[in-house]
């Protein structure tokens, strides 16, 4: 059966921009514990290139800076905080999700939780729209060079949702570090066309809006893995379906999934992309949180360096520092989103038959 590309789109974006929207504040939660560091921000250029060159001396050499704070610790007491921050940042690191959404709010009220929401409202709207319709043509092309009793392979449906991911990348991407940099970043009272005028004139202008671009070689696979997942369990569900309507008689819609089975559907299917490749999505988070400093030398660090950076200062909790709210955020949105685009699709299917 060939989909229909405007049912697609429409229930897409309207379920992208509604489950953004009502999950919001644990997107920005999600967002701000990624981009925290341990203990100091290694996604600065030279740190990152520094340490990946002189790891095997990282235990001769603090061995020798213990030496160094034990002997000027009597007449050089001023010198020992040279990171008055580094104590907070460690506590911060190490909060849970409630206890750093209650020390946002205890810091900033509700204000925070919703910083940036119209932007990100517009951006999963418009990556969802985009996404389907690259899927959606693809998979009607698949169809009709293939021929419509065949059904697509798992294989044939990760190739193709990886290619209609990248298809949204050019627009999508701009808008998703815009809305990470009013998510993470010290704004102030800057409205969010400042932020981005600022980003744009204080940063590597055009280019610095598609900070983290690498990590999607891998971070691509995500929707493909989730949507792969959901239509292969849907397609079972289905047949499942109409043989039990064949056998017992019932009359019980066999063309499409009910909200609930979405809802748990669209959660499995997303908690499995999640964690598979969250590592890549840390690492492009914190890539579009941090700020040009121009004491810095331009050299960029590129994902694997930061990914290696974080494995060498914390092992794999600090690959998924975060992963709590991403997995809560996610999950939830993600069946939302499935459920209304089920809902959606069918309503939009059966208007443009008629």
């Amino acid at each position: 059966m060939v989909d229909s590309i405007a049912a697609e789109v429409i229930a897409g974006s309207l379920g992208g921009a509604f489950s953004a929207s009502a999950l919001y504040p644990l997107e920005v939660l999600k967002t701000k514990m990624q981009a925290e560091s341990k203990s100091r921000d290694p996604s600065t250029p030279d740190e990152i290139n520094q340490d990946l060159a002189s790891s095997p001396l990282k235990a001769f050499s603090s061995e020798s800076d213990e030496e160094q704070d034990t002997n000027d610790s009597d007449g050089n007491s001023s010198d020992i905080d040279e990171h008055p921050d580094s104590d907070s940042k460690n506590e911060k690191h190490s909060m849970t999700m409630i206890e750093y959404a209650k020390d946002m709010y205890a810091k900033g009220g509700i204000t925070p939780f919703y910083a940036g929401i119209e932007t990100s409202a517009f951006q999963s709207a418009v990556e969802k729209a985009l996404y389907f319709f690259a899927y959606t043509s693809l998979k009607n092309g698949y169809t009709f060079f293939a021929g419509s009793k065949k059904q697509m392979g798992t294989v044939v449906n990760l190739l193709i949702g990886s290619m209609a991911e990248w298809a949204h990348l050019p627009i999508t991407l701009p808008l998703d570090c815009w809305t990470t940099q009013i998510q993470t970043g010290d704004n102030g009272n800057k409205a969010p066309l400042a932020i981005l005028m600022s980003m744009l004139s204080e940063g590597d202008g055009i280019r610095g809006m598609y900070k983290g671009i690498q990590a999607y070689t891998v971070l691509c696979l995500k929707p493909a893995i989730q949507y792969t997942v959901f239509e292969q369990v849907k397609r079972i569900m289905l047949i499942r379906k109409k043989l039990l309507n064949a056998n017992s008689g019932r009359k019980q819609n066999s063309e499409t999934l009910t909200t609930a089975e979405a809802f748990l559907l669209g959660m499995v299917a997303r908690t499995v992309a999640t964690v598979a490749v969250f590592p890549y999505l840390r690492a492009k988070v914190m890539l579009q949180s941090q700020k040009k400093d121009s004491g810095r030398t331009n050299e960029k660090p590129d994902i694997p360096a930061m990914i290696f950076k974080m494995y060498s200062s914390g092992g794999l909790g600090e690959c998924f520092q975060g992963i709590g709210p991403e997995l809560t955020r996610g999950v939830f949105s993600a069946a939302l989103m499935m459920a209304c685009k089920e809902k959606i699709a069918f309503i939009v299917n059966e208007a443009i038959q008629k």
